[in-house]
């Protein structure tokens, strides 16, 4: 029998939601879907507005915090007609960069980041900029959750700010929210699956429950992350006991999961 026999997984994610799941019930677990991220939005003519503002301003320094916010770029210069330039400005412009799906699509498009996150948090790469604050201009690509912080720890630096949005985050329906809540607090699950820092967030947003909800992780509900920042922000939310899959993959996440129950550990 699997060790995950039984065991009632919630999944704080929407997108790869059904992956996680199918994943979790081929181990014979049974997982429910509770989407925290909330609906994303792509802000087309904002995007084409950074754009055409990029190729026309001098710019020392390009960071670019997300995968999808650069992706969203990338589509706005393709749709305006000037990709060519667009990606020729890049690799005339220093980048830095956060986040393995963000090195990705730089390699994509043949580009090198001159500043990279080591371990993936926006932390690491602003003290690279403080190591060497001699103030420039920048293009910052955010969304909604971390403009102001970003921008305003750059500009402290001495930078000038350009802040990009190409895309932002709704919040999640209230009834999810609440349903999630209650399903933790009551222990009826057995394990929460976090794959951003959005969905912690969302699910901390209000303070009603808090001390009922951190208390059921730290001592019945495991509280699962893939990546670091999405474990950071747990554990900034007061929970102790975060499992983090060194592998940042659904798959390792699973295993890693099933390897918890067998070891016959508790959060």
């Amino acid at each position: 029998m699997s060790s995950l026999e039984g065991k009632r997984i919630g999944i704080a994610a929407e997108r790869k939601a059904e992956v996680i799941s199918k994943m979790i019930r081929n181990k014979g677990g049974i997982p429910v879907i509770y989407p925290l991220q909330g609906m994303q939005h792509l802000n087309k003519d904002i995007s084409s507005k950074n754009i055409y503002d990029f190729l026309e301003k001098p710019f020392d320094w390009v960071v670019l915090t997300t995968g999808i916010g650069a992706a969203t770029l990338e589509e706005a210069a393709k749709t305006a007609g000037v990709h060519k330039e667009f990606v020729n400005k890049l690799s005339q412009t220093k980048i830095a960069v956060r986040g393995r799906k963000t090195m990705q699509w730089l390699k994509e498009n043949a580009l090198q980041a001159e500043r990279v996150s080591s371990d993936g948090t926006m932390e690491n790469l602003l003290s690279a900029f403080h190591a060497d604050s001699s103030g420039g201009d920048i293009f910052l690509q955010a969304y909604n959750q971390e403009d102001a912080k970003l921008k305003n720890s750059l500009e402290h630096l001495g930078n000038n700010v350009y802040l990009s949005q190409p895309y932002f985050y709704e919040q999640p329906l209230t009834e999810v929210v609440r349903s999630l809540k209650y399903d933790i607090a009551d222990l009826y699950l057995d394990t929460v699956v976090f794959t951003s820092k959005t969905q912690v967030r969302n699910l901390f947003h209000d303070e009603t429950g808090r001390e009922i909800l951190v208390k059921a992780f730290n001592h019945r509900v495991l509280a699962a992350a893939i990546g670091k920042v999405t474990a950071g922000e747990l554990s900034a939310q007061g929970i102790t006991d975060v499992l983090q899959p060194e592998d940042s993959k659904m798959g390792a996440m699973v295993v890693a999961i099933d390897h918890h129950y067998r070891q016959g550990q508790s959060p």
